[in-house]
């Protein structure tokens, strides 16, 4: 059997004799087990993955070499596309690896790894879209401050939290997961380690580690979105007192794209993580990890690009400076 290859059994000695199977690597269920599918599956996430890294990449690219954006928005604005550029990275390339071969395997150091960086960037993007939305809450409601309110002091400090905060909160999350006994079974079922399916592999109680993520994840989830929503209800109230539509058309554009990245990430992580284990349903679980982990990531480019004048006009100037 596959399962029992991937285990390495070990007597330990805990005041009396006890023979526990120890699992020394995973063994990830990935998308599809039929080869003509996996061939497919392979092309279309590389497609996927090359353009996520093209798009985020460019948008990285345009901020830099255009002093017009150098700015507090397009500062947070680079955080997201390297945000968006590591996310993916921390699992395509071994889905891709997999698809490719029959193993779909990984270490338990890997997935290890895996686990923390998913986590921890997943963290630090909700961190850093509550931070997006304060700059936005401030230059729509109060313009005349912004350059004093938003200093680079400040955008220094809450980028810096962001990351800090997020990979401190990853590590509290992988402590208590993988320092369960993992026993029973080494098969993960999703594409890649993630906290509730790695658990459920576990043949000691969870209930600690479950009950960790639900009020720390919890915690910093809800009080990142009580910031995002506070700043948007400020902001809509502004901008519906503004006279003019083109007025409030301008000042909505501002912050629209911002808004539509927020209600895309934060719909698929709190379905996929804010929720009890009786509730996760495998396939379903691939499904929604995919979009905010794979699909989501190549989108916000795309949505920042075709939403955002100053975008595509400093896109255009690096195209024609590259040409000249």
């Amino acid at each position: 059997m596959e399962t029992h290859q991937s285990l390495t059994a070990s007597s330990l000695h805990r005041g009396e004799m006890e023979n526990i199977t120890v699992v020394t690597e995973f063994i990830l269920m990935g998308l599809s087990d039929l080869p003509a599918v996996r061939f497919s599956l392979f092309a279309a996430f590389l497609l996927i993955y090359l353009v996520t890294l093209l798009g985020n990449g460019t948008i990285l690219l345009a901020i830099g070499a255009d002093s017009h954006l150098h700015n507090p928005m397009y500062f947070f604005l680079t955080n997201l596309s390297l945000l968006d550029i590591c996310c993916p990275t921390a699992t395509v390339p071994k889905m891709l690896e997999n698809l490719l071969s029959e193993k779909n395997t990984i270490s338990f150091v890997g997935c290890v790894l895996q686990l923390y960086f998913l986590v921890a960037l997943a963290g630090t993007e909700v961190f850093l879209l509550s931070a997006m939305a304060y700059d936005r809450y401030v230059a729509i409601c109060n313009p005349l401050r912004y350059t004093v309110i938003m200093s680079k002091k400040l955008c220094l400090q809450m980028a810096a939290g962001t990351w800090v905060t997020g990979f401190l909160n990853s590590l509290l999350h992988t402590v208590m997961t993988f320092t369960l006994p993992y026993c029973n079974s080494n098969r993960v079922n999703q594409y890649y380690c993630d906290i509730p399916p790695v658990l459920a592999l576990s043949c000691a109680s969870t209930y600690a580690a479950e009950m960790v993520v639900l009020i720390v994840g919890g915690i910093f989830g809800v009080g990142a979105f009580m910031v995002t929503l506070v700043s948007y209800i400020y902001i809509i109230s502004t901008i519906l007192r503004i006279r003019s539509s083109e007025g409030k058309r301008k000042a909505f554009s501002t912050c629209a794209s911002h808004l539509m990245v927020v209600c895309l990430f934060y719909g698929t992580t709190i379905f996929t993580y804010i929720r009890p284990s009786s509730s996760h349903h495998p396939d379903q679980d691939r499904l929604v990890s995919m979009l905010y982990g794979v699909i989501t990531p190549m989108l916000n480019p795309l949505i920042y690009s075709l939403r955002n004048k100053e975008v595509k006009g400093a896109l255009k100037r690096v195209i024609v400076n590259k040409r000249q």
